[in-house]
């Protein structure tokens, strides 16, 4: 990182802006109501794999803007499990997460104002929840924090390798692309139980714009979920991080 602090801080808040907007973006257009991406009520057109490529590129295009400065955390998470393990200091951990949230939230305003009429469109409330945050599918808290803990275990032993592999480790532009690919894969193949979040911002964020500002038809925020794609993203980070130290150094 060869920014000033107030850069990395900038870095980070644009950097998970553009997360939620590319990521929660495809997620609106592939489930509201008369989008382009679902322009038959009720039926997702665009899909999992829009909605995979929106996550995918929306980790991808931050690392290749301000990987060089911030680390392109973006994730409370990763910045937490990284402060664990010794790689980045503690003294820098709170403001790197203030500006992750803020980033989150002011993402999130972003595509309520672009797709407002569409939410006013869409009247299943937990379809709009779900283009705010997630929920756990089988209605168990249990599965919601096992599925978010091991989900984020596996996307950061896998981002440790490719950013610190030798194959990556002289090209980080391509480990940025991979990293991408990795983030579209989890989603995929990991998304079904939880949506999924892996990132605490990425869910608190805009569940906070989903319950304090007049969004159209939203319904209920599940504050009572909240709590899990909070803590078990972090749990699983520290153990992601671990076992990369433990097997490969850092």
């Amino acid at each position: 990182m060869t920014g000033s602090w107030e850069a990395r801080y900038a870095a980070e808040f644009f950097g998970t802006l553009i997360l939620v907007l590319l990521g929660n973006g495809a997620v609106v257009n592939a489930f509201l109501k008369n989008t382009t991406g679902n322009d038959d009520p009720g039926l997702a057109n665009g899909g999992w794999l829009l909605v995979a490529s929106g996550y995918g590129l929306g980790v991808m295009l931050p690392a290749m803007m301000f990987g060089s400065i911030s680390g392109n955390h973006l994730n409370p998470a990763i910045t937490i499990g990284q402060a664990v393990i010794g790689i980045f200091p503690w003294a820098h951990v709170a403001p790197y997460l203030v500006w992750q949230f803020l980033g989150a939230i002011a993402g999130q305003c972003l595509i309520l104002a672009l797709y407002w009429p569409h939410y006013r469109q869409t009247t299943d409330n937990e379809a709009v929840l779900g283009t705010f945050a997630t929920s756990d599918h089988a209605n168990s808290q249990l599965n919601g924090f096992v599925t978010e803990m091991v989900g984020t275990a596996v996307l950061i032993f896998g981002a440790m390798g490719l950013y610190r592999g030798m194959f990556f480790h002289q090209n980080i532009d391509i480990a940025n692309i991979g990293v991408g690919l990795l983030i579209a894969a989890m989603v995929i193949s990991l998304g079904g139980p939880t949506g999924p979040a892996l990132n605490p911002a990425r869910d608190l964020g805009p569940r906070l714009v989903h319950a304090l500002l007049p969004v159209p038809n939203k319904g209920s925020s599940h504050w009572e979920y909240s709590w899990v794609p909070v803590i078990a993203p972090i749990v699983g980070a520290v153990i992601g991080i671990w076992l990369y130290k433990i097997f490969f150094g850092l």
